[in-house]
């Protein structure tokens, strides 16, 4: 199979999230997707198969571990190397965590190439308190780390991350957790990374994202999670919808990513806007 290789959430080959993209995965099977993705080695890869007759592409995601249900950075990465080979506009997502549309467009001729998803409609639930404790104390986080402001949740939009808000930004740069305590209690609970996020003003937050299930120590820009967070920021009223975010991910890992989420009114899906640029 022919993989492309791509980092999403940046123009700039050094920063973002690396994902491996197919473009053509007919006839490759579950076990050489998983195979393929762990050979790539980033922290997931997309694979297109042919469009159905209403022309919706079937999109699957594999870390180099287990298959993923949905994967912000790589579906942006995909839109992206789809659109500077077949052209910009309008593309229809089928994955396992439901539709997802996608826009691509290009500012200016010859500039780089922007997409934007839109999740599944997203949602919230509680943090049992044994949970919170486990989650905290495997992040060597204290209940004083906290901000009061952000109430922790595990929160959906596409995949489940919980949302966990430090107290200042010193408290998000130091990310010393260790993958065997976190990894088996993330499994137990369905998440994919946890969403650690620090609020600089009103609509713009850093983020960083422990990714035990994938292998991966951190994600450098994670969709996904981007998704979830707007959503949580809605249902809460932390922001006032519509209202568009900034999250910087990925700085203090030396991968800068900036993910643009759009809040709109109502219980509909959360946007993630974003570029990508080819690898090698």
């Amino acid at each position: 199979m022919d993989i492309l290789r791509y980092t999403a959430f940046t123009t700039d080959p050094s920063g973002g999230n690396p994902a491996g993209v197919v473009l053509d995965a007919q006839g490759v099977d579950d076990a050489a997707m998983l195979a393929a993705a762990a050979e790539v080695g980033y922290s997931e890869t997309a694979f297109v198969f042919p469009p159905g007759p209403d022309g919706r592409l079937p999109l699957r995601f594999f870390s180099p571990l287990a298959e993923v249900s949905f994967c912000g950075h790589a579906t942006i990465a995909t839109a992206v190397a789809y659109a500077e080979r077949h052209g910009t506009g309008d593309l229809t997502f089928e994955t396992m965590a439901g539709t997802v549309p996608v826009r691509t467009a290009r500012e200016e001729e010859g500039g780089a190439v922007t997409a934007t998803l839109v999740s599944v409609p997203p949602r919230q639930e509680l943090l049992a308190p044994a949970t919170l404790a486990a989650l905290l104390d495997a992040l060597r986080w204290t209940p004083e780390d906290l901000d009061p402001a952000f109430p922790p949740l595990a929160a959906y939009g596409g995949a489940w991350h919980p949302i966990i808000a430090a107290a200042d930004r010193e408290r998000l740069a130091r990310l010393d957790y260790a993958m065997d305590d976190l990894g088996p209690l993330m499994a137990e609970h369905g998440w994919t990374t946890v969403d650690l996020v620090w609020r600089e003003s009103p609509t713009v937050f850093h983020a960083r994202n422990p990714f035990p299930p994938g292998g991966v120590y951190e994600d450098p820009a994670t969709g996904a999670a981007a998704a979830a967070f707007g959503g949580y920021l809605r249902t809460l009223g932390l922001v006032e919808a519509p209202a568009t975010v900034t999250v910087h991910q990925g700085f203090d890992m030396g991968r800068p990513s900036t993910l643009t989420v759009g809040i709109p009114e109502g219980p509909g899906g959360i946007s993630v806007t974003g570029t990508a640029v080819a690898l090698g």
